[in-house]
């Protein structure tokens, strides 16, 4: 296998996406699988689709077009507000987008007209995390003037929190989304299919029971492709961590000093890094570096091994309490993260292999 490559294993993802909605259905909730930390990789798509869930959704075009390429004629969904500019695109490709934006929403309107569909809209609320969505004393007027619009249906109410400012869904703000759904119901005599408040970080307010019982819908990607939930990154019970392995190739094997010698300015990314004094070390040079990987979300399997830093080509490892185990044209094994994953999957330098195996029980990897 080349270098630097990432398995993908599809079972043990298939394993992931069953688990993840077998609970969501124990509580009434119907999961979408997101594919976007893969780009849109197809054979993530089908192990989770097989793995039960509903329908994939992903934040790029290129991905689902990639997606509908290869031949998934699922429910797919937009995650990300469309944009103006490629509004067609959307209605023709997806079944579904979030919305905040009555340009938007305007524009999908007269693109449904055209083609001679109807797309199903999220109108999304911002609940405290600072991202996407109105805030909720604006949803009213947002949706007095949606409904006004041919071609789209609003399908559901959804909101977004723990990606960016990092809120945590709980009871008052799930409660919240409920009362707001019951408005504007109320208001406009809608029927709302979804109420859209989850991701990977709801999944305890799940577990637990203090889910309030309207919100049914899950937007999940994290839990399904890595095994954690996304508050504390905390492996999820029952699920696979490893369904993700990064390899890279050792280069260079020497003993050096653990200090630099000489004047120091800053580094090739503006940055001054700092450096302990712990003697001599042996010091490894692999075949992967910032081009290819968020390499601050890798961790060597060998736990004897300490990632010290990397350049863009190039990841410098101590491997000084292995020494004598690790040799030049070896192959070493990293686990990712989430931000470690994406930047590998994104990479064109980082080679991708699929594993299709039994995954017959869970494990922590």
């Amino acid at each position: 296998m080349d270098s630097p490559s990432l398995t993908i294993d599809l079972d043990k993802i298939e394993h992931n996406a069953r688990h993840i909605v077998g609970l969501c259905q124990g509580h009434g909730i119907e999961v979408t699988g997101v594919t976007k930390v893969t780009c849109g990789h197809p054979g993530v798509a089908r192990a989770m689709l097989r793995g039960g869930v509903t329908g994939i959704a992903d934040s790029r075009l290129e991905n689902i077009r990639r997606l509908r390429g290869a031949g998934i004629r699922d429910s797919l969904m937009l995650l990300r507000i469309p944009p103006l500019s490629r509004i067609e695109e959307v209605v023709e490709l997806v079944d579904t987008s979030l919305n905040s934006e009555l340009s938007v929403l305007a524009g999908l309107s007269a693109a449904a007209r055209r083609l001679g569909r109807v797309h199903d809209v999220i109108l999304m609320v911002d609940l405290g995390d600072l991202r996407e969505g109105v805030l909720p004393q604006d949803l009213v007027p947002l949706t007095a003037q949606a409904v006004k619009l041919p071609g789209i249906r609003i399908r559901g109410l959804g909101s977004n929190l723990a990606c960016f400012a990092g809120v945590v869904p709980g009871e008052e703000n799930m409660g919240r989304l409920v009362a707001l759904g019951s408005e504007i119901e109320q208001r406009f005599g809608l029927e709302l299919e979804w109420l859209s408040g989850i991701n990977s970080s709801g999944l305890e307010l799940i577990s637990t029971g203090r889910m309030p019982e309207r919100v049914n819908h899950a937007r999940i990607g994290e839990a399904i492709v890595l095994g954690r939930e996304t508050t504390q990154h905390r492996p999820w019970p029952g699920t696979w961590q490893d369904a993700f392995m990064l390899y890279a190739e050792v280069l260079e094997l020497k003993r050096k000093p653990s200090m630099p010698q000489g004047e120091r300015g800053e580094d090739a990314f503006g940055r001054r890094p700092r450096f302990e004094d712990r003697g001599e070390m042996l010091r490894v040079l692999l075949n992967v570096g910032r081009e290819d990987v968020d390499v601050s979300g890798i961790t060597p399997l060998d736990r004897r091994l300490t990632v010290l830093g990397a350049s863009s080509g190039y990841l410098v490892v101590d491997a000084t309490p292995a020494e004598g185990d690790i040799q030049v044209g070896d192959t070493l094994t990293f686990s990712l993260n989430y931000s470690a994953l994406l930047t590998a999957m994104t990479s064109e330098y980082v080679s991708k292999h699929v594993l299709e195996k039994s995954a017959s029980a869970a494990g922590e990897g």
